[in-house]
């Protein structure tokens, strides 16, 4: 099947059909000929991928029509043929844009047939790469990643708009499990910046004595072992965005580093003396809070507050229950899909089960839970007794935050409830309550 355009500009007839019915010997390309600038010009609609063109042809200059077609054509990659071995010409046409400069010979036909399968591995090469952004970039739709319509959420959603129509550093706190690096993503993959790189680097997986090698990049030479240049992840991130995971966990030795950088926006590497001008977006992230590490002396405030930015706090999962159930509906759509698997319906029991319970884990562990359940289940049902907490005990985390004892009693009254398969009596009897009790108090629930 056709589909790979080359057009061929050359005045010598003969010449040309050689080229043409070398080239079509390959079926999936589409050959046409030309033999003035200007019929080639007149088809440039056709939007060929290649072009082979005479530097000589008779009624344009060479140079002047590469220029036109690098202009009106961009696409096209240019093979310039020519009788002459102009050493001083090539250099100049290939810095104008030109693919590849050739000499006519009896070897011409074979170095362009190679010169377009260059091409067509190159073009393969950027057409996966946009399609992997286009996917990743899907992928990192606020909207579609990041799930929920509680109050909280519908926050974060907020700031998330406000943080990719600009270019301010942000900078997002939660506890382990929240999200922070899928906040992160969405925020650069729907930026300007969404066809740059994304480079992600967490603070605590990296040793201290080489995390500013990691992040500035080293000459060859540097230290031992530095056996050729390096760049950093910041190089690594140009015009893109860097994520700073963890950056509670900074040594402060690197932090004044960290801050230079941030303030100079530019980086030398370790041995070297060139400063590299840095444009890309400093993302952050943490699950502590850095002013009160400020406070104990733990994080400098002159870095605190340049890194500040756009605060983006984000909700524990037991602050925003109202998602549980969407969360988890996702997690076994997103689960069957990759397993290629049926999904399954959680039932209303289960549903109540996961209500109950408070994930200290959050989200991530929500998320576990779930691709366990649906593992474990027969059927196309998620039943409670699929359903484990990571707990011996689903109460051991219950004094993990301060509640009411009207919100206490809930926890334990559907704790039991679920564990009692809602049989009022059996529950009752546990908690060594009359039934009415209970009743009145899942009215109160209601209330």
């Amino acid at each position: 099947m056709k589909g790979f355009k080359i057009f061929i500009a050359e005045d010598d007839i003969w010449y040309s059909e050689i080229l043409r019915y070398h080239l079509e010997l390959n079926p999936e390309y589409e050959v046409k000929t030309f033999d003035s600038g200007k019929k080639l010009i007149k088809a440039l609609h056709e939007k060929p991928d290649v072009i082979t063109l005479d530097y000589s042809l008779p009624d344009t200059n060479g140079k002047e029509l590469l220029s036109f077609l690098k202009k009106e054509s961009p696409n096209s990659q240019v093979i310039i043929v020519s009788g002459q071995e102009d050493i001083s010409t090539a250099v100049s046409l290939l810095k104008d844009g030109a693919y590849d400069y050739l000499v006519k010979n009896e070897d011409t036909k074979d170095r362009i047939w190679n010169s377009i399968l260059n091409i067509r591995e190159k073009t393969n090469l950027k057409n996966e790469l946009d399609q992997l952004k286009t996917e990743v970039q899907k992928k990192y739709d606020f909207s579609k990643s990041i799930k929920g319509n509680s109050p909280a959420i519908k926050k974060v959603f907020g700031l998330i708009e406000k943080a990719i129509t600009n270019n301010i550093t942000v900078s997002i706190t939660g506890e382990t499990g929240t999200g922070k690096e899928v906040v992160a993503k969405a925020i650069h993959y729907n930026s300007d910046r969404k066809k740059e790189p994304f480079i992600a680097i967490n603070v605590t997986a990296i040793p201290s004595e080489l995390i500013e090698s990691e992040l500035f990049g080293h000459e060859r030479g540097a230290f031992t072992g530095a056996q050729t240049r390096r760049k950093g992840k910041f190089e690594e991130a140009e015009k893109g965005t860097i994520f700073l995971d963890e950056i509670g966990e900074m040594d402060p030795k690197m932090q004044s580093k960290l801050l230079r950088v941030l303030q100079e926006r530019e980086v030398v590497r370790i041995g070297g003396n060139e400063v590299v001008k840095l444009r890309c977006r400093v993302v952050v992230a943490t699950h502590r809070d850095l002013l009160e590490e400020v406070k104990k002396g733990n994080f400098r405030q002159d870095l605190y507050y340049r890194l500040l930015g756009l605060p983006i706090e984000l909700p524990p999962l037991r602050a925003r229950k109202e998602d549980v159930l969407i969360l988890a509906k996702h997690f076994i759509e997103e689960f069957s899909k990759e397993n290629e698997i049926s999904s399954k319906k959680l039932s209303e029991k289960a549903n109540q089960k996961l209500l109950s319970y408070s994930y200290p884990g959050n989200i991530r562990e929500l998320k576990a839970m779930i691709e366990l359940s649906t593992v474990l289940a027969d059927g196309d049902e998620i039943d409670s007794v699929d359903i484990n907490f990571p707990s011996s005990d689903p109460l051991a985390d219950l004094t993990l935050e301060e509640k009411s004892l009207k919100e206490y009693n809930n926890v334990i009254i559907n704790h039991f409830l679920n564990k009692y398969d809602n049989n009022v009596i059996e529950a009752a009897k546990a908690l060594d309550i009359g039934k009415s009790t209970i009743y009145r108090l899942l009215k109160e629930q209601e209330n």
